[in-house]
């Protein structure tokens, strides 16, 4: 027998649960209190759960999976476009279930070691955010009054000493105190970026998949082990392809009566990892030795953040097909067929 579709909307407290019972046809839509979730699911035979890949579905999924059950993680603009109703817990469910039974891609469920991961990244990615806006803070109290710093973190060190001194002289000293604190803060959080990072390069040394991702140019420890967390199951991807695609680095398509325009990047899948991957091809492209063929071809003919992100997208597809066929990275490599 094919496994019952349910569709399950997941909050913080209440869950709501929808589906159609095979025996009697009845439709059942209920609310389930989170501590008795899994018990709700504990006895009943095989179903195929439909949810959100939204907050602690990757938990529940993992949960509901070693009882027997298959779970499809769906991105949210997935589902939504089920829900033809105004917004709620029971019209969410039913969209959840109409969409776990179309064909669709769905999302990876990933391992507490890979959510660990990323959960690294999450922090870092935190504090860098923390770290920049206490720059442009600082820079832009200080133009009040009259101090102008140049852009970046250097310029701001190099100058601070000497704007603090002069501002000492006509502004209250709990104002200069505070700015000195707010200063001095930004190494403590250098400081806790600095040991994210190790920790990541220490998981990268004893992870074998990640380590063989750092052969590739453009490639680091933080790209490495941000895809192969990301990336979930790289079985979960046809192609290096289609990984490109998932990752948002490929351009987006309109156009009607056989006639296609295609349009930047979709910018579609995870931020962080397209991020990181754009970064490292733009390094490759500024301190290359002896680029290669293709790269020196397509530079005469596309702007350079067109080569960018053509490049990030073959760096995308090189890691997909490293994580999929346990091979390491090989740069006189040439694929005979479609990645």
């Amino acid at each position: 027998m094919n496994p019952t579709p349910v569709g399950v909307d997941i909050a913080k407290s209440v869950f709501q649960v929808h589906y159609v019972d095979p025996e009697s046809g009845e439709i059942v839509n209920k609310r389930i209190k989170r501590a008795r979730f899994l018990e709700y699911f504990a006895n009943r035979q095989p179903c195929r759960i439909g949810m959100e890949a939204c907050g602690g579905a990757h938990h529940w999924a993992r949960q509901l999976i070693r009882m027997g059950h298959q779970v499809k993680l769906m991105p949210a603009k997935f589902a939504k476009a089920f829900n033809i109703r105004n917004k709620s817990d029971a019209a969410d469910a039913r969209a959840l279930w109409l969409a776990v039974q179309q064909p669709s891609k769905a999302v990876a469920v990933k391992t507490e070691a890979q959510q660990a991961v990323l959960a690294l990244h999450r922090m870092r990615q935190q504090l860098v955010k923390f770290r920049t806006m206490q720059i442009n803070n600082l820079r832009g109290l200080l133009t009040e009054y009259g101090e102008v710093m140049g852009q970046g973190r250097a310029a701001l060190d190099n100058a601070m000493p000497g704007v603090l001194e002069r501002v000492a002289e006509r502004l209250p000293a709990v104002l200069i105190d505070t700015l000195r604190e707010q200063w001095d803060g930004l190494t403590k959080l250098d400081q806790q970026i600095d040991e994210i990072e190790r920790r990541l390069r220490r998981w990268t040394q004893q992870d074998s998949a990640v380590k063989a991702l750092t052969d590739i140019p453009g490639v680091g420890a933080l790209t490495a082990s941000a895809a192969v967390a990301t990336m979930g199951d790289p079985n979960a991807f046809r192609s290096g392809r289609e990984f490109a695609a998932w990752v948002g680095l490929v351009p987006k398509q309109t156009g009607s009566g056989g006639k296609v325009i295609l349009l930047g990047i979709s910018k579609r899948g995870d931020t962080y990892l397209r991020t990181l991957l754009i970064h490292g091809a733009r390094s490759v492209l500024r301190h290359a030795k002896s680029p290669s063929a293709w790269l020196q071809d397509i530079r005469k003919r596309r702007p350079s953040n067109v080569v960018t992100v053509a490049l990030a997208n073959k760096i995308a597809r090189t890691i997909w097909a490293i994580l999929a066929h346990g091979q390491p990275y090989r740069s006189d490599h040439v694929s005979t067929k479609l990645a």
